[in-house]
C-alpha cells in the first residue's frame, strides 16, 4: 500500500494570528505554530493500517514538500507505516492540483509493485479534493472516494463509502485507489516505540530526475488553474435601532426594514 499525505499550516492557528501574502498569494506560516500532517490523510494512513492489521503488507508513504516534511512521513511511521520518501525539488514549486498528481503518480510508478494507494479525501488547507482522483486516471486504475472502511479478498477491494444518507458498498479490482473520509474514525496515536524507531529511520529525498517527472508538466508554468486573489474577507457589522412610539408601530418598522433588505 502507498499512502500520500501533505503537511499543511494547523487549521487550528487563531484566527487573529493568520496572515496571507497577496503578493505571493499564498498563507503565511506563523511563528512558533508547527504544521501538522493533513487530518484526512492521518486517517488514509490508519485506514491502511486496518487493513495491514487484518492482510499484512507494507504501507509506504509518500509526501511533497521541503525536506522538513519528513516530521509529517515519520508521523505515519510513527503510527505503524513501514517506509516513505519526501519529493523534493525547486521544480515543483507552484504546482496545482494537477501538477502535484503527476508528481505523486511518477512517485508510486518508482516504487513499483502496489495494490492499493490512499489518499485523504481532501487537504485541509486548499480543500479542492482532487489529488487522488487525478493519480487515479493517471494510472487507469479505478476509484473509490470517501471511503470509511476496506475489506480485501482475493484480488479485490470491497470498499465502504460514505453518503449523505448512508453508505454504499464497491467491489473493485486490485491495484485501485481509495479516498478516505473523516468518517473513518479518530487515528490512532503514535506509540513509544513506533516514535523512537521512526526518529531513527533515514528517509529517501527524491528529486525530479529521480523519478523521471517530465518539467513541462510540473511547477507553476505548468498549472491548469490561477489563483487571481487571496485576501481575508473583511466582515462589517452596523447596528440600526427601530423606534416606535408603541411595541407595534416599532415591529411594523422593523418588517419595512426587513423588507428591504430582502429579508422578508
Amino acid at each position: 500500500m502507498i499512502v500520500c499525505v501533505k503537511q499543511i499550516p494547523d487549521p487550528e492557528i487563531p484566527p487573529g494570528r493568520f496572515r496571507i501574502d497577496p503578493v505571493a498569494k499564498q498563507a503565511i506560516p506563523p511563528e512558533g505554530v508547527t504544521p501538522i500532517i493533513n487530518p484526512y490523510d492521518e486517517r488514509a494512513v490508519e485506514l491502511a493500517l486496518r487493513v495491514k492489521e487484518k492482510q499484512g503488507g507494507k504501507i509506504t508513504v509518500l509526501t511533497i514538500g521541503k525536506t522538513t516534511s519528513e516530521t509529517v512521513v515519520k508521523h505515519a511511521l510513527s503510527m505503524g507505516a513501514d517506509d516513505g520518501a519526501i519529493l523534493s525539488d525547486q521544480a515543483f514549486e507552484g504546482s496545482d492540483s494537477f501538477g502535484t498528481a503527476y508528481i505523486l503518480t511518477k512517485a508510486i510508478q518508482r516504487v513499483g509493485s502496489v495494490d492499493l494507494i490512499l489518499c485523504g479525501r481532501q487537504a485541509a488547507d486548499w480543500d479542492e479534493g482532487l489529488v487522488g482522483s487525478i493519480i487515479a486516471e493517471n494510472l487507469s486504475l479505478p476509484l473509490v472516494t470517501l471511503a470509511v472502511a476496506i475489506d480485501v479478498t482475493d484480488n479485490e477491494l470491497k470498499v465502504k463509502r460514505v453518503t449523505l444518507d448512508g453508505y454504499q458498498l464497491f467491489a473493485v479490482p486490485t491495484p485501485a485507489v481509495v479516498t478516505v473520509s473523516q468518517e473513518v474514525g479518530r487515528p490512532r496515536l503514535p506509540s513509544g516505540r513506533g516514535i523512537i524507531l521512526a526518529a531513527r529511520k533515514q528517509l529517501p529525498v527524491w528529486s525530479a530526475k529521480e523519478i523521471g517527472a517530465d518539467p513541462s508538466q510540473i511547477g507553476a508554468k505548468a498549472a491548469q488553474r490561477n489563483v487571481i486573489k487571496l485576501f481575508i474577507p473583511e466582515r462589517d457589522r452596523k447596528c440600526e435601532i427601530i423606534q416606535g412610539k408603541t411595541p407595534v408601530e416599532a415591529g411594523i418598522k422593523l418588517a419595512e426594514k426587513l423588507r428591504e433588505a430582502g429579508a422578508l
